[in-house]
């Protein structure tokens, strides 16, 4: 029996809407009627707010208290997926970084195990490391740090289900991994990369699709050597995953990318650890301590170690902080990542046929509510 979600505004993933119902059956969203015009037989659910597409975020470590390194399991990707939601994200890709390769292929297959059970929200596996730069390693351990080799690509190709994204360095991989990677599926961006301009668009015509958390692990854009940053901003056809938090990149370099690059191809991501829904004030990475610290994760010299964000947060902070228009952001935070993830069909508007996949915000943009597949939290 359909259901309707009627009396909030509502935002399609392009126009702001008023005095419409969303009608979902069986997952999916039947139709967008006027109010008035809803017929008999269907139960109204009477909802207050703004109702958006829900979130997608395609670089999440942990959550819930768990960090995918350490729990590679179907209920550790679900205690992961369960933290997120809380802050309206309906879809992510838990991200497992730089391990051994016996480790990462444990990872792959729980994403597997993960997936055939459709747990909610999941949507594919990140896998950030170990083929990235040692000059660029960040809080990545460089003992597992490695050239890609065939064995790496048989496990980074093997998921049926699910979208996998791998970040890289392009330059320690080469083009021929990368154009192997692409034509199997594998969605690959360059991040913690020490690459030239060259390289990277390079990289781009070989099937590179993106750039993880822009200008974080990559040397600054200089004017006679622009480097990954230039290269990111000047290849129109890729994606560039933005961390707004305040700490990671300031906001006048984030407006300055937006500016030049424009929001139809970058998408907010949080690279959240295990603390996100918890209240811990530190936590464990291959053996060091991560510290929680007004709003920042480091380790005790000060290094980032991902982030403590969540997507409404990431959300806020757009509007307030970068003075980005509501309904771009909005965007940033469903349909381009989305559309990055090769999703667009079902994922990232409300629209007939799509996924009822929905987040409802109040007028500070705090979650009330979420839907995954039609089914509310």
């Amino acid at each position: 029996m359909p259901i309707a979600l009627v009396g909030a505004r509502l935002f399609d993933g392009a126009h702001m809407l008023a005095g419409r119902a969303v009608v979902i059956e069986n997952g999916r969203i039947l139709g967008l009627p006027h109010e008035q015009d809803l017929g008999t037989g269907i139960e109204r659910h009477r909802i207050e707010g703004l109702l958006a597409p829900g979130f997608i975020d395609v670089q999440v470590n942990g959550g819930g208290g768990v960090l995918y390194n350490d729990v590679r399991s179907v209920e550790g990707i679900r205690t992961i997926a369960e933290a997120h939601r809380t802050y309206g994200t309906t879809g992510l890709l838990p991200t497992f970084i730089t391990d051994t390769r016996e480790t990462m292929a444990e990872a792959v297959e729980a994403m597997r195990a993960a997936l055939a059970a459709r747990v909610p929200g999941v949507l594919g596996i990140h896998l950030e490391g170990p083929f990235i730069s040692p000059e660029r390693k960040g809080v990545h351990n460089p003992a597992f740090i490695r050239p890609i080799e065939d064995e790496d690509i048989a496990i980074l190709t093997s998921l049926t289900e699910g979208r996998t994204l791998v970040t890289l360095a392009p330059e320690r991989t080469g083009m021929e991994a990368i154009a192997r990677l692409a034509a199997s599926g594998v969605l690959v961006c360059a991040g913690h990369t020490a690459g030239d301009y060259a390289t990277i668009m390079e990289a781009a015509r070989h099937g590179l699709r993106g750039f993880t958390h822009l200008y974080n692990a990559m040397p600054p854009m200089a004017g006679r050597d622009p480097g990954p940053v230039g290269a990111a901003l000047d290849s129109p056809d890729t994606w560039c995953g933005l961390i707004v938090d305040g700490h990671h990149v300031s906001d006048a370099a984030l407006r300055v990318a937006i500016a030049a690059k424009g929001t139809e191809r970058m998408m907010l991501v949080t690279d959240a650890m295990s603390v996100t829904g918890t209240d811990l004030t530190s936590f464990d990475l291959h053996g060091r301590t991560i510290y929680r610290r007004d709003g920042r994760l480091t380790t005790e010299d000060g290094t980032l170690a991902g982030s403590d964000l969540d997507m409404a947060s990431a959300v806020r902070n757009s509007v307030e902080r970068l003075g980005l228009a509501l309904p771009d952001v909005l965007r940033m935070a469903s349909l381009i990542p989305a559309q990055f993830l090769k999703l667009d069909h079902e994922l990232g508007r409300i629209a007939p046929g799509y996924r009822a996949d929905l987040v409802l915000l109040d007028e500070g943009l705090q979650v009330r509510q979420t839907w995954i597949g039609g089914n509310s939290n």
